[in-house]
């Protein structure tokens, strides 16, 4: 299904401005409490126990919201929080202060082809939350989505928290594109359109 969008917010955000960024998260930061339940049902679907040393992605991680709940759902994994702006990870590194000594930081473009060349893999598990909708035209999310089922290990999960009801068709499309890119198995998790929590799996999980 092809899709067109516009592009006339692709630089709505100014990721680099302090102040914008100082501003956003204040704001942002409010809507926390409602948005951890739905996290976590999302971190429920994954098939680790507790104290397993997986390998984790946060793609888009910005000021750490996700990814502080992958580090109390899983303390003793290996978290690779992606973004492109530093100011953003000043916030993470503050959030995130103590809660685990296997955590890493790598600044990278998504509209860079070579964004998943930096951030290492594979991984067991990869997370999103608010953040590939911002890239706007559906080439850039499809080749997104490609690029996150490439760093993935046989049978595992892609895990996204979203405003996906901001293209035509909403969670279906997604699960359209999802599937384009070669995930076997799509469900949606919890929805309230326009925003959705979505688990894909890359095939039929197989535990070591």
């Amino acid at each position: 299904m092809k899709q067109k969008f516009d592009s006339q917010h692709i630089d709505e955000h100014d990721w680099h401005s302090r102040e914008y960024v100082d501003h956003w998260i204040g704001s942002d930061i409010t809507r926390d409490a409602e948005r951890r339940p739905i996290l976590r049902r999302m971190l429920a679907m994954t098939p680790y126990p507790a104290d397993a040393q997986i390998r984790v992605l946060d793609v888009g991680a910005g000021y750490g919201v996700v990814s502080e709940e992958v580090l109390r759902a899983f303390p003793r994994a290996h978290l690779t929080l992606q973004d492109y702006s530093e100011l953003m990870f000043e916030h993470a590194h503050k959030r995130l202060a103590g809660l685990s000594p296997y955590t890493t930081y790598i600044l990278a473009d998504l509209t860079d082809p070579a964004w998943a060349a930096k951030v290492g893999g594979p991984f067991d598990l990869i997370v999103s939350g608010l953040a590939i909708h911002n890239l706007n035209l559906e080439q850039r999310m499809r080749a997104c989505y490609r690029a996150i089922h490439g760093l993935l290990r046989p049978g595992a999960m892609f895990l996204d928290f979203d405003l996906f009801g901001l293209v035509p068709g909403g969670v279906q499309t997604h699960t359209q594109w999802l599937r384009g890119a070669g995930f076997v198995r799509v469900e949606c998790v919890w929805e309230q359109s326009p925003m959705a929590a979505l688990a894909a799996w890359a095939e039929s999980f197989r535990p070591e």
